[in-house]
């Protein structure tokens, strides 16, 4: 069967830097930033951004404010976008989602029109988890049951239509097994749902990971191509039969015609704080690590995914050829 990837994350050739040249940039904000973060507040993706936050203020001489828009599987926070001036003054973290949703959902902006892409921030590393005392010891033990009780175990995702649920719907027409999906805003949520007893599993990005070290959770299999070190005792679903890949980044976007000099500096000051030793060591935490995507090569990454992805929505059931 031909491998499932939700995302690109790599193999880009290396595309031109901005063409602002280093110490060119004179831009300076004249006001606090705001940010609109697409995922619930406490998540893994809203902490990162407050450290970015915190360091990238102190470069550019304002705040730098992180508001939280969920919902809208992770779309709403880029909508924020539509009626702001690029003046550099508000911008948005863009999830995988955002290239995904309007090829199923009526939406009143374009992904690849609208925006202005800035650097990529990190991606996510996916797998299925269960709190330790599930019965299930297995991704093998998760399958049998969804294919003797089809639908009657929940599971948890940070949304309709995200990397979550489409790992699972490829687990399900691959397998047989039927699981009834519950969609949440963010990490936060569903562990908590998780560790409340209202799903079963959670099959999403890595906010389990400090509960697995914890003994709490237990990884059943990573959606990732090879086995994580950290990890190493646990399989792939590949190595299960079910080939997919589900990594999947997140990035800074601007209103559309933001000024290159904005740009530039922008992109300059989060690739900075983007290499602090805290801001890696948080995110180490839950198997991350910074994306680099300057802004041509995040461009050039949204222009082929949103081409890609399309063929995976239509067998997937949610959009329509």
């Amino acid at each position: 069967m031909r491998r499932r990837r939700f995302s690109a994350l790599a193999g880009a050739a290396a595309l031109a830097l901005p063409t602002v040249a280093r110490g060119q940039s004179k831009w300076k904000p004249e006001k606090p930033i705001t940010i609109y973060n697409p995922f619930a507040a406490g998540g893994v993706t809203d902490v990162h951004l407050r450290l970015l936050a915190e360091t990238v203020g102190k470069i550019l001489g304002q705040q730098v404010i992180v508001d939280v828009r969920a919902g809208a599987a992770g779309t709403l926070a880029p909508a924020m976008l539509m009626n702001a001036k690029p003046d550099g003054q508000s911008l948005a973290v863009m999830s995988i989602n955002s290239l995904r949703y309007p090829h199923y959902q009526q939406v009143n902006w374009d992904p690849l029109k609208d925006f202005t892409y800035i650097c990529g921030l990190s991606a996510y590393t996916m797998g299925i988890v269960v709190r330790s005392d599930s019965p299930w010891k297995t991704f093998e033990d998760m399958i049998a049951s969804g294919k003797k009780e089809p639908e009657k175990a929940n599971f948890g995702t940070s949304g309709v239509g995200g990397t979550g649920q489409l790992m699972m719907i490829e687990v399900e027409q691959v397998t047989g097994a039927k699981f009834t999906h519950v969609p949440y805003k963010g990490g936060a949520e569903w562990m908590q749902a998780l560790m409340g007893g209202e799903i079963q599993f959670i099959a999403d990005a890595a906010q389990w990971a400090p509960f697995v070290d914890d003994g709490k959770c237990r990884i059943l299999a990573f959606a990732t191509e090879q086995r994580i070190e950290r990890y190493k005792d646990v399989p792939t679903m590949i190595e299960r039969g079910v080939n997919v890949v589900g990594q999947s980044p997140y990035g800074l976007v601007g209103p559309k015609n933001m000024p290159p000099e904005i740009v530039d500096t922008i992109y300059r000051a989060f690739r900075q704080a983007m290499a602090e030793p805290k801001v890696n060591e948080y995110l180490a935490k839950f198997i991350q690590g910074p994306w680099n995507k300057n802004p041509a090569e995040y461009r050039a990454f949204a222009e082929k995914y949103f081409v890609d992805v399309k063929p995976l929505l239509i067998k997937a059931g949610l959009a329509k050829a």
